[in-house]
């Protein structure tokens, strides 16, 4: 297939944003979270070299650019794209970024239908419960991006090429391949939207980014046991510090004591009452 990567939303601006919008977290040395409007992108450093975890919304590839150089360099490119999953806010400015970059992006396997071209995300679900974003989430771009060529599966037995340290972990239910990543040595975690620290669903609380742990989007996610059994997973952990794709960074008692009632109510707190994905 050709080299020429293609995307429906790339040049789309999407008018969401929240009072975190552009400010960057120091989480822990060599391990920054920036946001992106509403979602989370991580900068992240292991020896000489660094990486990026997911892209973006839509037209924020100059932006992240930006914001990765002031650490990085102009000059240093990170080693690879890490992604959670596909969705519009997770890859909205990747064609800009590999473009510019020219470096190799990785993602679960299940995840290639959707980042090939091959195949759409199901349409998100703007009938299940919540507050205003989930009524208009029938808005949001389901489409598939083509990165073919590009794009890689990760290794296998959780290995991250070139990443020692870290390593992927299977977290389905929000997506067929949605990965976090986790650093075994200080329980540090990446959970992309397996679970976020804010109330997605509600413009208010995305807004003002009031924390909260919470289940992962309503209206994106399709197979809810699978999400469950995701979240307990990654409770099983105990992560010590979590980057999650929405919400501020957590640590401490406060993230594992939120993690805990979420896997242990997951049914009442995530899981919502009607909505087309529900079995």
């Amino acid at each position: 297939m050709s080299d020429q990567m293609e995307s429906s939303f790339e040049n789309k601006r999407m008018p969401m944003t929240s009072v975190a919008s552009g400010l960057e977290f120091d989480v822990l040395p060599g391990l920054y979270c920036y946001t992106n409007q509403i979602v989370n992108v991580v900068f992240l450093k292991s020896g000489e070299d660094w990486y990026l975890v997911d892209a973006g919304m839509p037209h924020s590839g100059d932006t992240i650019k930006s914001a990765f150089e002031a650490h990085a360099g102009v000059d240093v490119p990170p080693k690879a794209i890490l992604l959670t999953h596909g969705h519009f806010d997770h890859v909205g400015g990747i064609i800009k970024l590999v473009e510019e970059w020219q470096v190799p992006v990785y993602a679960h396997e299940l995840e290639m239908p959707y980042l090939t071209g091959e195949k759409d995300y199901p349409e998100p679900d703007g009938s299940v419960e919540g507050g205003l974003v989930a009524k208009i989430s029938s808005l949001f771009p389901n489409d598939a991006i083509d990165l073919t060529d590009h794009v890689h599966t990760f290794g296998a037995n959780g290995e991250i090429p070139g990443l020692p340290g870290w390593k992927w972990i299977h977290t389905p239910g929000h997506t067929p391949g949605h990965v976090s990543f986790y650093r075994e040595e200080d329980q540090t975690l990446i959970a992309g939207d397996a679970f976020v620290t804010v109330r997605q669903d509600s413009l208010y609380k995305v807004l003002t980014q009031k924390q909260e742990i919470s289940g992962p989007p309503r209206y994106f996610t399709t197979d809810w046991q699978a999400a469950w059994n995701s979240v307990k997973k990654l409770e099983a952990l105990q992560p010590s510090t979590v980057i999650a794709g929405h919400g501020l960074p957590m640590s401490g008692e406060e993230l594992r004591e939120g993690l805990a009632v979420l896997c242990t109510d997951f049914e009442k707190l995530a899981i919502p009452d009607h909505g087309k994905y529900l079995q």
